[in-house]
């Protein structure tokens, strides 16, 4: 399952957004916080070629169900209220951190004399190194831990002096002010450090800001194009509006504001992107169903998101994408028609694929 953990300072919508896209009616409390939490939900991820299969499947009248792929968001609350006079971000928050794939980083891209900022004014690129700069003070004492480690190692070891040459230059990109995503390392995948994480910078704009952006979002956009980070813009007002509407109510609304999607198609896409995760089917008249692997996966390591059984016993894929299978009109169709390919155990799934996995253990 992909986890996004989504963070910010207090005030900057960060949970109002939680709250709209998973509908889990999680407190979105004001500054300060009370509490350090962590709460978690899961979303199911939008997809048209679902339904397309599933018409291809009906059975007396009856469509199979459908199932969408998963992505878990997890809203990440810190102990901040100390946090712009060093007090930092507390070890759970942290911790929390270290649980997700990528970060979602909300950052306030509005101005609202109602709802007052942690630090006075809204200064979006001052929030962003708030945060970043605990994670990366984080991130040093990791890798000073990890040197001390190894410089006990080095000596007649030629495989830790090549880690200690490695972890030294995470150690040195750190120390600068940057992320260990900023430059491209190649380090120990145990290290785990929390800025080599893919972030995606959330820009909550208000309502009549939703289509243009503003200066706070070209700035962020600017900082984001530095360290090759991606941007999406929302407004979490917009996105807990739609949570309560049925989906004609949701669409005629998303018109008349003149945007295509809701941000959270826009965020799950972006997040699919950041992580290099494709899509692939199972489809038939028991159920369509969509499943998250990594870009470049092969069929085995696709069907052990299945089953491990099915990798284990992997023999063969019958594999059509699902717009040649929606052409066809059906699997027997498509089979009769010489579509469906035979793949082994070498083939590297494609986005859309439909897979019928043949197994035996």
């Amino acid at each position: 399952m992909l986890g996004i953990g989504i963070v910010g300072l207090p005030n900057v919508g960060k949970s109002t957004l939680f709250n709209a896209i998973t509908k889990a009616g999680v407190e979105a409390a004001n500054y300060p916080f009370a509490t350090i939490d962590k709460n978690v939900g899961v979303v199911k991820v939008p997809d048209e070629r679902l339904q397309a299969l599933a018409n291809l499947f009906v059975s007396d009248g009856a469509q199979p169900p459908i199932l969408p792929a998963t992505v878990e968001f997890v809203d990440i609350a810190g102990l901040v209220k100390g946090a712009s006079q060093g007090e930092g971000l507390g070890n759970q928050f942290l911790g929390n951190i270290r649980e997700v794939a990528a970060i979602a980083h909300v950052v306030r891209c509005f101005d609202d004399d109602n709802v007052v900022h942690v630090d006075g004014s809204v200064d979006p690129l001052r929030d962003i190194e708030t945060i970043e700069t605990e994670l990366i003070l984080a991130d040093l004492a990791t890798v000073e831990r990890r040197l001390d480690r190894l410089k006990r190692m080095t000596k007649g070891s030629s495989d830790a002096q090549a880690e200690f040459d490695a972890v030294n230059k995470a150690y040195e990109t750190l120390q600068m002010g940057l992320p260990a995503r900023a430059h491209d390392l190649e380090l120990p995948a145990d290290l785990g450090l929390l800025t080599s994480k893919p972030v995606i910078f959330v820009c909550n704009v208000a309502e009549g800001d939703i289509q243009s952006g503003n200066a706070y979002v070209e700035a962020v956009r600017e900082h984001a194009a530095q360290r090759g980070d991606e941007v999406v813009v929302v407004s979490a007002q917009i996105e807990q509006e739609l949570a309560d509407l049925d989906d004609d109510e949701a669409a005629a609304f998303l018109q008349d504001l003149g945007v295509d999607e809701p941000g959270l198609r826009r965020l799950i896409a972006t997040g699919y992107r950041t992580l290099g995760l494709i899509t692939f089917f199972t489809a038939g008249k028991k159920e369509v169903r969509a499943w998250t692997v990594k870009r470049g996966a092969t069929a085995p390591e696709a069907a052990g998101t299945i089953h491990t059984d099915m990798q284990r016993g992997f023999i063969r894929a019958e594999t059509i994408g699902w717009e040649s299978l929606v052409a066809a009109g059906g699997t027997q169709e498509a089979r009769a028609q010489g579509k469906l390919r035979t793949e082994g155990k070498d083939y590297v799934v494609a986005d859309g694929d439909v897979m019928h996995i043949l197994f035996n253990v």
